[in-house]
């Protein structure tokens, strides 16, 4: 069917009303799942695309979000892109995607920028969902908003995380599992509440099942490659230098292993090396990175999805929890419960 394709049209096929078509299409909560299934059969089948300004000019609505991030690592922000444009493809609505620097002293004026787009809704990702002022001016201009992942003022909106603390906890009882003691860290930015997360929860394993805690082994990257590999050059500079480094997202773990390949050192069997995310770049390159998968894409799409019910149910559901995986590839390699010697590894 063409473009002119209208709810009429859609209506008459799936054996509904207009009324049903209109609210399936704006993500009403309250249409029976048989019949949402049918209508949006439908919809695909005939390549609907609504107007969005049509609909704009013909309610409240503009059907359009907004999702506003702070966040140097592209795998990660990448991920959250493809959910959030999920959850809006599904639901009838629009996205646009918006870069801020929460570290800004006109992020206020930013904020104020992008809500008077006519703004439905706003998507927050870490760490713009913990930042006072980005949060302070949505409430002013009464613009609704769900966050992925907050740590702070958990009752000012409705938000999805994922337990940052337990997977960087078993992440570590891994590597000790595997032999390792001697492991170093690599921390995101103290802005970033799941990084600090991340770290408490290293923290905490090490300490309970006993690993060598090192200050010198503990260094703090900015989520990118480049800020991974500084680390890695000066964690490996140390002496003694670990056996095994968790960086606490991919980038950083990726960086990591660039500064070991510089230093003449084979990883895994050098250096065991583990990251965070389950990012693209960690299947791209040798070895193939062990990791904590987090639902990234999955977590935008079900925050998205919770912002478009909120629009039609504001005392819906306040907050949702999503699980983890501990993702072994390549990228450990198991001591024979001593440390690797100065004959079998450069430092």
């Amino acid at each position: 069917m063409t473009s002119s394709t209208t709810l009429i049209d859609i209506a008459r096929e799936a054996g509904v009303s207009f009324k049903t078509v209109s609210r399936v299409i704006n993500g009403d909560p309250k249409v029976k799942a048989e019949t949402r299934e049918r209508v949006e059969s439908v919809v695909a089948r005939l390549n609907y695309r609504p107007n969005v300004w049509a609909r704009a000019l013909a309610s409240s609505r503009s059907h359009l979000l907004a999702l506003i991030y702070d966040n140097p690592s592209p795998g990660y922000v990448g991920q959250v892109q493809v959910g959030a444009m999920t959850a809006c493809q599904r639901a009838g609505f629009h996205l646009i995607v918006e870069e801020v620097n929460c570290q800004s002293p006109d992020i206020a004026q930013r904020i104020r920028e992008i809500v008077s787009l006519r703004l439905d809704g706003v998507v927050l990702s870490p760490p713009a969902c913990d930042c006072p002022a980005v949060l302070e001016t949505l409430r002013k201009a009464k613009i609704p908003f769900v966050r992925i992942a907050p740590h702070e003022q958990l009752d000012l909106s409705p938000y999805i995380h994922m337990d940052d603390y337990k997977a960087a906890y078993e992440m570590t009882a891994y590597l000790l599992g595997a032999g390792h003691r001697d492991i170093a860290f690599i921390r995101g930015p103290s802005s970033h509440a799941q990084a600090e997360e991340r770290y408490r929860g290293f923290l905490a394993a090490m300490e309970k099942l006993g690993g060598n805690l090192r200050r010198q082994w503990i260094e703090t990257g900015g989520f990118t490659a480049r800020s991974g590999m500084a680390a890695g050059e000066r964690l490996l500079s140390t002496k003694p230098a670990p056996t095994a480094i968790f960086a606490s997202n991919d980038d950083m773990a990726m960086g990591a292993m660039s500064a070991a390949f510089r230093r003449g050192m084979v990883p895994p069997r050098d250096l065991s090396i583990v990251g965070f995310d389950d990012a693209p770049i960690a299947t791209s390159l040798w070895p193939q990175l062990t990791t904590v998968r987090q639902p990234v894409a999955k977590m935008a799409d079900g925050a998205t999805e919770m912002l478009i019910e909120h629009l039609n149910k504001p005392d819906g559901a306040k907050s949702r929890l999503v699980g983890f995986d501990i993702i072994k590839r390549d990228s450990v390699v198991r001591l024979a419960n001593k440390r690797l010697n100065g004959k079998k590894r450069k430092s």
